[in-house]
């Protein structure tokens, strides 16, 4: 909508900004560059400058781990450094990449290519066809987005001639799902058109594009309602298993997985809840709520897996891999030739178990996980004749560098993970220590969080304090090591008013929404339940300030995406619990959210606001609404992308706005003009992102930031 929309019925009567939702119109571009320049001018007499700087030089390092991925007889990685900044494309040997320089054979140049297609091209990763043939690898898609957003071309690369291929695919950016159906077939996802996307803005067909056939003339191979998530055809390239899968994804949590059998779409009769994996002979389940089959009730979060022909021919025998206790969840698992990961949480420390189905699935552990750390674990290539039982493990915690190892699962001797990569040290952690610590929330839950501080950190409520937070999706926040935060926050120190020297003190909440216990923590918080995700993290903010970590003045907060509205809550129903507020690429108008970018997959999350009975427990976290003439607001800095797609930058706009229409001191926004939902497409922009929301918030919360918004 742009600001010559007519009158608006209802609940849209009172939105005085809504002439800023037109991303890319003139006026409101106009009203992005000015506050732009009111933000950079306030960050331009602080140390921003240096900041940047020194976080740049960090992700230009080129003393970083080059993560590889294994297809063929290469290890293929996509890196970006201060004389690439959009990035390599680039491929060694196994030989090459265990060598402190390896040589890499440069398969594609970003940077080279947005000069010669004048076009500024973001990489959006790679999809090959596995050669049927026994030979190497050759072709792939190459997804790349024009702005960094989620919309991407395809385009088919030649790896051995190093080339896009003459005539090959290409099919026009969009939201696309697109994969190989075979040397010259593609199932192809994407825009054909009035009726073809979703009301998530995603493909609602799946349609069989072969080669040298016009992209309007695809044959319509699977389809899902409109109001339904998305649809996705695969084909399994399994030798001995090739197939055909597809995927009706409803909402974020509820989907239908069908095989192709006989010319029709066969429907794996599980419930919509139950997360599906198809691998090989079996068939692996994971109930997201307790699934009661026959007298059996199988626990939501247990992993379940049966023979796939006996599950298609009626059989119900189920066989429990994993289930869930109240400080244990499972996050993922991977297939080796012949064992599956598990990837495991016990109250947010990582543990790994390893199943031997061919031994009647005996489960032990992989002795790798140091206390309140992360170590992920899975296959290099469960299909190589070699290396097939062979495993990655990444291991990080917020002062422990990450490092890559390798092993192999099944041999008496020599099986244990060696050392192949480490991350060099970016910070200086000496003086440092990790806790972990627990809050207990408004209802009597307990919720952890990390606290990673000074060893010698003096408890009297002086210490400038970052509280990061999440809460959606059952996504899991897990200790990790991070330069920025290193660099960004915890190096920083300042000497206050009674002399003494305060480091930055960095924590981050595992409040429920998120997966860090498993679905049963998720869904305590979706929907009508929402408010308890925002009582866990005020409850872990009020936790410090009675520890005498921190202070109202002291304590600051950020998020983004799902986090962003997390401390827009913060600063419209907590306000008196922070000192500041650095809101990013933020959902903040709940009632408008469905109508913009993706929002329309989110209602299983939030609820839907166009539903009478829903509205009334979405508004009381819908932050765009609950700004209140007379609050005491902390200084609040709000940014965003244009070119993001996911959120959009409108629900950022119009905070902002409104806030400054009210009078709200103290209150700054920020816009990059590219970057998409990750809120910067290269290094540089990157920085300038981290840079600004921690230079905004040490000056906040270290009384540098006056009240006539100098610094």
């Amino acid at each position: 909508m742009t600001s010559s929309t007519p009158d608006l019925p209802g609940p849209f009567a009172d939105d005085e900004f809504l002439w800023l939702e037109d991303i890319y119109g003139d006026k409101q571009l106009d009203w992005v560059r000015s506050e732009n320049k009111v933000t950079e001018d306030l960050l331009s007499e602080t140390g921003f400058e240096d900041t940047e700087k020194r976080l740049l030089e960090v992700l230009d390092s080129t003393d970083r781990i080059p993560m590889a991925t294994k297809r063929g007889g290469h290890y293929y990685n996509f890196w970006r450094d201060a004389e690439h900044p959009k990035g390599l494309w680039r491929r060694t040997t196994w030989e090459n990449y265990c060598t402190d320089n390896p040589e890499w054979e440069i398969l594609l140049d970003v940077d080279e290519l947005s000069l010669a297609e004048n076009m500024e091209w973001v990489w959006g990763g790679s999809a090959f066809l596995r050669p049927t043939d026994g030979g190497p690898y050759r072709r792939a898609l190459v997804a790349l987005s024009p702005d960094g957003g989620d919309a991407a071309r395809y385009r088919e690369f030649d790896v051995v001639d190093r080339a896009f291929v003459p005539g090959g695919f290409d099919i026009p950016a969009a939201k696309n799902r697109i994969s190989w159906a075979g040397p010259d077939e593609l199932y192809v996802g994407t825009d054909f058109g009035p009726g073809s996307m979703t009301s998530s803005s995603y493909p609602r067909t799946s349609r069989i594009l072969r080669r040298g056939m016009e992209l309007a003339d695809a044959v319509p191979y699977f389809e899902v309602p409109e109001d339904h998530m998305m649809a996705v055809v695969a084909h399994d390239q399994t030798p001995g298993f090739e197939r055909d899968l597809a995927v009706d994804i409803v909402d974020f949590y509820n989907s239908s997985t069908f095989l192709r059998r006989d010319d029709q779409w066969v429907r794996l009769d599980v419930p919509l809840d139950v997360n599906v994996d198809v691998h090989r002979q079996w068939l692996v389940l994971r109930p997201r709520t307790d699934w009661q089959l026959g007298e059996t009730v199988h626990a939501a979060g247990s992993l379940l897996a049966a023979d796939l022909d006996a599950f298609l021919a009626g059989s119900r025998d189920l066989l429990t891999l994993f289930t869930p206790d109240p400080a244990t969840s499972l996050q993922s698992w991977s297939w080796t030739r012949d064992y599956l990961l598990l990837n495991l949480l016990h109250d947010v420390s990582s543990q790994i178990s390893v199943l031997d189905p061919a031994n009647g699935w005996t489960a032990s552990a992989l002795d790798a996980c140091p206390p309140l750390h992360s170590v992920d674990a899975y296959a290099v290539d469960d299909e190589d004749e070699e290396a097939g039982n062979d495993y990655w493990l990444i291991s990080t915690g917020f002062l422990t560098p990450s490092t890559l190892s390798r092993g192999t699962l099944g041999q008496a001797e020599g099986g244990g993970a060696a050392v192949v990569k480490e991350s060099p040290s970016f910070f200086d952690a000496s003086s440092c220590t990790v806790e972990q610590h627990f809050a207990v929330s408004a209802d009597g839950t307990r919720v952890p969080y990390f606290q990673v501080g000074p060893k010698d950190l003096v408890l009297d409520g002086g210490n400038p304090t970052l509280l990061n937070g999440y809460g959606g999706f059952e996504q899991a926040l897990t200790p990790a090591y991070s330069a920025m935060v290193g660099r960004g926050w915890l190096e920083r120190s300042f000497t206050d008013e009674s002399g003494i020297k305060r480091a930055g003190v960095y924590v981050l909440a595992n409040i429920r929404g998120g997966g860090e216990y498993g679905p049963e923590w998720h869904r305590a918080a979706l929907q009508e339940h929402r408010h308890r995700a925002y009582e866990d993290f005020a409850a872990v903010a009020q936790d410090l300030i009675d520890r005498g970590v921190s202070s109202r003045a002291r304590l600051g907060c950020t998020g983004r995406s799902n986090g962003g509205l997390l401390v827009g809550n913060m600063l419209t129903t907590y306000p008196h619990l922070f000192g500041a507020v650095s809101c990013g690429v933020p959902l903040l108008d709940m009632r408008r959210y469905t109508k913009l970018s993706a929002g329309y997959s989110w209602i299983a999350e939030y609820g839907d606001p166009d539903d009478p009975k829903q509205w009334e427990f979405v508004k009381t976290f819908s932050p765009y609404h609950l700004l209140k003439d007379d609050a005491d607001y902390p200084p609040t800095l709000i940014w965003t992308a244009t070119s993001d797609d996911r959120v959009g930058p409108v629900q950022a706009r119009k905070m902002a706005a409104r806030m400054k229409a009210m009078g709200v001191e103290q209150v700054w926004f920020h816009e990059a003009l590219e970057g998409g939902h990750a809120g910067a497409s290269d290094n540089r922009q990157a920085a300038r992102m981290h840079a600004m929301s921690y230079e905004f918030l040490w000056e906040a919360l270290t009384d540098r930031l006056h009240r006539d918004g100098t610094a």
